[in-house]
Order: structure tokens, then C-alpha cells, then sequence
């Protein structure tokens, strides 16, 4: 049977069931003449008696019996499995997959979903850990993360922190032993550790700025990475000097593990954003994603 005549099955099992046209068609929103011409398109269908009408009552025959109760089950699973899609609709729940950087994940995106896993259990996230410039559409991905300077045009983005800064460091050992640069030209002399740039394979070129002087250093050294939590361990073995966001550096520089230097030459330039193709109805777990990873004003 075509799927356009579901309906009439539909109008079957509520005049059985109700054992009234009346009723029946009370209950469906339709004439109790619309009905009956409905009963009888569906019985000259399948060229069988379906119903057995009276003055006074209605009943299924045998074979209507028989299709009643073979029918009713699975139109009432449809019911709820609609309505529980109608719920999910209208509750956070589901699975939001991201794209981030390691440094993204492990300090901004992470302690701000934890939270958000216990309050709304029903929510999964699954956080792809990428450096480079995802295609979140092709990936099929609900959100990826990116510094502001690097996001499409064609994307919504949302702020998720203040201004970012990267920082030159390394051990108080190191320096002692191989002296403290005093401007940026001066790292060419020294063991610096580089970092993989996964998109286009170079190495990061380090950036700085100073009373409206810019200089970009490309630095040499021993030690390449392409995830920046090893850049940082091999410089809090004196292996080098790095260059990394401040986030990731403020204990260590507090506790004296690390030592900052160049300080005045490291601008501030745009922090990470959440960005994502433009939706006509997001899921209600993708607008609490949002709303938990959004930078909270000020």
C-alpha cells in the first residue's frame, strides 16, 4: 500500500477501536461522512469486509480484527517514537561534536563543558583534537574553534575569551646558562623550540610588536612539536625557549619554574572563538553548548 493511504489505515483503527463513526471522526477532526468514504476506499482496497455497520453499533470482522490488532502496535510505536523526538526537541540532549586546538581543549573548551556533562546528562560531546584549520562542514562537525584572526567570513563566531597573548619563556636554568635575549633578532642565537604548524606544514613563525614595530622571527633549534604541551615540558626541562599562550604559563612562571622574557615585545591579538555554519533551529544541546563555552561579559 502507497504511503499517501497510511491515513486511511489510520481512520480504521480509530472507528475499531471506538466502535462509533461518531466518535471516531470526532476524535480524528473530520466529518463523520469524510470517514465513511475513507472506510470504504480502504475496504474496496484490499477487496474485504473490514467493518460491520449497523444502525445501532459498529464492529471489526474477522478480518478487520485481524488487522487491528496487527496494525494498532505499530502505528503506536510510531506515536512514540515521534513524540519522543518531540522531546528531544525540546530538552538538551543528543551528541555536539567540536573541533579545537590541544591548547583550545585543554583550557578553555574542557573546564567549561564539565560542568555542563553533569547538569545535562543526556548531552555527549566529543571534542576532536585538531591544530590545524578544520573543515568543520566536510567533517561534518557541529562547531570548531579557531583564533579570531583566522575564522570564515561566511561562519558565525562567538567570542570565548578576552584578547590572548603569546609569551616567551623558558627555564631560570636555561638562561643562566646560555644568557637572556634582549630583543627578538637576539633568539637566532639560541636553542629555540619550534612548533609544526599542521595546516600548511611550516614551522610557526614567532610574532612580536613593539611601539608599532613588528618583527617575525623564524628561530632555530633542535626540537620541533606540533602540540604545544610538549613545547612546554621540553622547556621546563631547560631543552629551550618556547613561545605559547600565557594561559598555560601562569603557574609556572608564579612558582619560578619558568621565566618570562621579551615581555614588552608579545602583543595581545584575538582570543579563540566558537564558529559554526548558521542555523535555522539548533538543537537545545547545541545552544547550551553555546551558551557554556560563550565569554561571560566582563
Amino acid at each position: 500500500m502507497a504511503r499517501d493511504n497510511y491515513h486511511e489505515l489510520q481512520a480504521f483503527i480509530a472507528v475499531a477501536r471506538e466502535r462509533s463513526f461518531t466518535r471516531a471522526a470526532a476524535q480524528m477532526g473530520v466529518s463523520q461522512s469524510a470517514l465513511s468514504h475513507t472506510i470504504r476506499a480502504l475496504e474496496s482496497r484490499l477487496g474485504i469486509r473490514l467493518l460491520t455497520r449497523t444502525t445501532r453499533s459498529v464492529s471489526p470482522t474477522e478480518a478487520g480484527d485481524r488487522l487491528l490488532q496487527t496494525v494498532a502496535p505499530l502505528f503506536e510505536d510510531i506515536d512514540a517514537e515521534l513524540a519522543a523526538l518531540t522531546e528531544l526537541r525540546d530538552k538538551p540532549a543528543g551528541t555536539v561534536r567540536i573541533a579545537c586546538s590541544d591548547h583550545a581543549a585543554e583550557f578553555t573548551i574542557w573546564p567549561r563543558l564539565s560542568q555542563l556533562m553533569k547538569d545535562y546528562p543526556d548531552i555527549n560531546i566529543e571534542l576532536r583534537v585538531d591544530n590545524g584549520l578544520t573543515d568543520i562542514v566536510g567533517q561534518r562537525l557541529d562547531a570548531g574553534v579557531r583564533l579570531g584572526e583566522h575564522l570564515d567570513q561566511d561562519m558565525i563566531a562567538v567570542p570565548l575569551m578576552p584578547p590572548l597573548r603569546m609569551l616567551v619563556f623558558s627555564s631560570p636554568e636555561y638562561f643562566a646558562e646560555h644568557g637572556v635575549p634582549q630583543e627578538p633578532e637576539d633568539l637566532v642565537q639560541h636553542n629555540c623550540i619550534n612548533f609544526r604548524l599542521p595546516s600548511f606544514g611550516g614551522l610557526y613563525t614567532w610574532e612580536f610588536e613593539k611601539d608599532g614595530r613588528e618583527i617575525n622571527v623564524k628561530v632555530p633549534g633542535q626540537l620541533v612539536f606540533n602540540t604545544s604541551s610538549l613545547i612546554l615540558k621540553a622547556a621546563l626541562q631547560g631543552n629551550g625557549i618556547g613561545y605559547l599562550p600565557a594561559d598555560m604559563l601562569g603557574p609556572h612562571i608564579a612558582n619560578g619554574s619558568l621565566m618570562q622574557v621579551l615581555d614588552e615585545w608579545c602583543p595581545h591579538f584575538p582570543g579563540y572563538h566558537l564558529y559554526y555554519p548558521n542555523r535555522r533551529d539548533p538543537s537545545p544541546a547545541f545552544r547550551k553548548v553555546v551558551e557554556a563555552l560563550r565569554l561571560k561579559s566582563q
